[in-house]
């Protein structure tokens, strides 16, 4: 048996556990098991596995507290416009809201209704498409009491967001799913900023002061100043709302608190 998933591996580029569900459906006869990898795309898509996938979509599914969202790649822009790989993209998110998991594997591995692994399926669609086809990210979020879950996909489906949100409605979390789209932030509070990005950030801006000729004895304090704009444009809380410049998300939320945001762009 491995003598035959080694052979065929070789012979197809497909991976081995693909290789071994062909050999077993057809009985371990290799011919066979090759044409099964051919119909289902497989083979096919393994030659095309070294084009570069940039382009593509983002999708996600909310179902009560549960949310899912996928970022599948394509070659081109015009792929991530047919119908036919919308749907398989959307095939994808409602795969990974009942996975139930943030894990990319455990998705591709994900068996769906018809019998097939979302990996299967990908291949298949690669193979009936003609491009190389990725599965590239996958986000899962379960909101617990008292908590909303909201998504955003902007217009061009390139970039999604999923938003958990305690407190507050669900109509706040959509907002803040937009904003995040928007506005990119980078954290939840200034307690998650990356120390070594803060430093670098005060020497330039100390340097910047100095070679201004600021005096030593009130550079502190105008560094002190500018980080805070630097908070402003990362942390999520302290961005100005992109609907309504005049608050911030904190202050638009209220005493609501986001829990966590997730948010792909494609090619990003």
């Amino acid at each position: 048996m491995m003598e035959s998933i080694k052979k065929l591996r070789e012979l197809t580029g497909a991976g081995m556990m693909d290789v071994k569900k062909a050999l077993s459906d057809a009985g371990n006869d290799e011919e066979k098991a090759i044409a099964l990898l051919r119909e289902r795309g497989i083979v096919k898509a393994a030659k095309k596995a070294d084009r570069e996938a940039k382009e593509g979509l983002v999708r996600f599914v909310v179902d009560g507290k549960r949310a899912a969202m996928v970022e599948v790649n394509s070659e081109t822009d015009f792929v991530a416009r047919n119908s036919d790989f919308q749907a398989l993209v959307e095939q994808v998110a409602q795969a990974a809201l009942r996975a139930g998991s943030n894990d990319v594997e455990a998705l591709r591995n994900f068996t769906l209704e018809n019998g097939e692994t979302v990996a299967n399926t990908v291949a298949a669609a690669a193979g009936k498409i003609g491009e190389n086809l990725v599965l590239n990210r996958v986000a899962y979020i379960e909101a617990g009491e008292g908590e909303q879950v909201a998504g955003y996909v902007h217009s061009n489906g390139k970039i999604g967001v999923l938003v958990q949100l305690a407190g507050g409605t669900e109509a706040q979390a959509k907002d803040v799913a937009l904003h995040v789209a928007a506005e990119r932030p980078q954290y939840l509070s200034r307690e998650e900023v990356d120390a070594s990005d803060l430093d670098k950030e005060r020497e330039i801006l100390t340097n910047k002061a100095l070679n201004e000729g600021k005096p030593q004895q009130i550079v502190e304090k105008i560094v002190a100043g500018q980080l805070g704009k630097f908070y402003e444009e990362r942390v999520l809380p302290e961005q100005r709302f992109v609907k309504d410049n005049s608050v911030t998300v904190g202050q638009y939320l209220g005493n609501a608190t986001v829990r966590r945001f997730v948010r792909f762009e494609v090619g990003a």
